[in-house]
């Protein structure tokens, strides 16, 4: 029998191309479905960026509470050039920072408005800030009128006085007064009134000031003029020649730009050395002109003086000083057309002999007359006139 030829084989895939499809399929499916998604991806705005971590806010400076700030200063629009500074210069002392009687200083050649912090805890800046927008310059004299100044003797309390004294220089003060007539005791403990001790507290807090603004003029505190202590000290007390010897001893005015005087007891022309009618009118203090000559002499004339008040009290237009003030009867004859005369006889003095850096009348336009008549020595009188601004502005004038 003749056999058949073997069968062809079917069409189909050997278990090798199996895979191989496999293989090939899945990959398709994984091209497909990544394209699928990169396109919902695309259109959908990408992936989401991550918020970045904030940087840490940097610790803020420490602020200061404000502290209680004197009468509100006007504000006045631009700022006036402040005037230079030279070899003489002349400024009244203001009631208060807001200076209200700017145009009657400026008529007197006033280049100067001086202002006293009697609080540790007044904020003078707003009155510096105005005095310079009203293009004068600004000393403010320092001391504390409450009872913490009994401490001043104090390592804590000058501390706290020196920082104080650092805000007024950061703060654009053109000069400091340290302290305020240090050689009596409503001004200083009883017991510790010396040139050598205040001459430390002035150590210590003259490079302060200086580090905060160098261009800050350092004024000794001017001393009470008195013969009260008989030429000497006793525990309440210090005449001020004694006590400024004192102060050159301990070697003071190497921390000071310039030394602080007080005159105003006069009731004579400033040119006049002899012949005051009261008790002891041999003693320097009842003349401008041996005030200055004593205060030179003692100091060894190794830095300027500052007038940080000079006054001449009349009380022409108030009540007689004898009834209202009876301490201050001494002037009871004092006119208004001498206060004005010797004022500015007096501030031609201080600048023609050149021993006075800086002069300031006590006072411009105070109000209060009482047992202390501190109106009477007012440049603005009773009636609005200012005759010494006239004589004043004459002096000043005249090169």
């Amino acid at each position: 029998m003749t056999s058949l030829p073997p069968l062809k084989p079917k069409r189909g895939f050997n278990p090798a191309q199996v895979r191989l499809l496999a293989v090939v399929w899945v990959a398709l499916t994984v091209v497909v479905g990544v394209c699928t998604f990169g396109a919902i991806f695309w259109a959908a705005g990408g992936f989401a960026q991550p918020t970045p971590t904030a940087a840490p806010t940097a610790t803020p400076a420490p602020t200061f509470t404000p502290l209680p700030q004197p009468t509100a200063a006007p504000t006045v629009a631009g700022k006036a050039p402040l005037p230079p500074l030279t070899n003489f210069m002349l400024g009244g002392q203001a009631i208060h920072g807001g200076i209200p009687h700017t145009d009657q200083m400026k008529q007197a050649g006033m280049t100067w408005v001086k202002l006293q912090a009697q609080d540790l805890t007044v904020d003078f800046g707003p009155a510096v800030d105005n005095a310079h927008r009203l293009g004068l310059r600004i000393l403010i004299s320092v001391v504390d009128k409450t009872d913490e100044k009994y401490k001043i003797a104090t390592p804590e309390y000058q501390q706290k006085l020196a920082d104080y004294l650092v805000t007024l220089a950061t703060q654009g003060a053109d000069a400091i007064e340290v302290w305020n007539e240090a050689n009596i005791d409503r001004e200083w403990p009883t017991g510790q009134i010396g040139g050598a001790n205040y001459t430390d507290l002035l150590k210590f807090v003259y490079p302060q000031i200086k580090a905060a603004n160098p261009d800050t003029m350092v004024i000794s505190g001017a001393m009470a003029p008195t013969g009260f202590f008989g030429g000497g000290c006793t525990p309440q007390g210090c005449d001020d020649k004694p006590f400024l010897e004192q102060m050159a001893a301990a070697g003071a005015f190497n921390y000071a730009d310039c030394i602080g005087i007080h005159y105003n007891e006069g009731i004579l022309p400033p040119t006049q050395t002899t012949g005051d009618p009261r008790g002891n009118s041999e003693h320097y203090t009842r003349y401008y002109q041996s005030m200055v000559d004593t205060y030179v002499a003692a100091t060894g004339n190794v830095k300027p003086l500052c007038f940080t008040e000079l006054g001449y009290l009349t009380g022409e237009g108030y009540p007689s000083l004898a009834a209202a003030a009876p301490n201050f009867a001494w002037a009871n004859d004092t006119t208004i057309a001498q206060q004005a005369e010797w004022l500015a006889e007096a501030a031609r003095l201080s600048r023609d002999q050149g021993k006075v850096r800086l002069l300031i009348v006590f006072n411009v336009d105070f109000t209060t007359y009482d047992a202390d008549p501190q109106a009477g020595y007012a440049l603005l009188r009773a009636d609005g006139t200012c005759p010494a601004c006239d004589t004043l502005g004459a002096v000043m004038a005249t090169p």
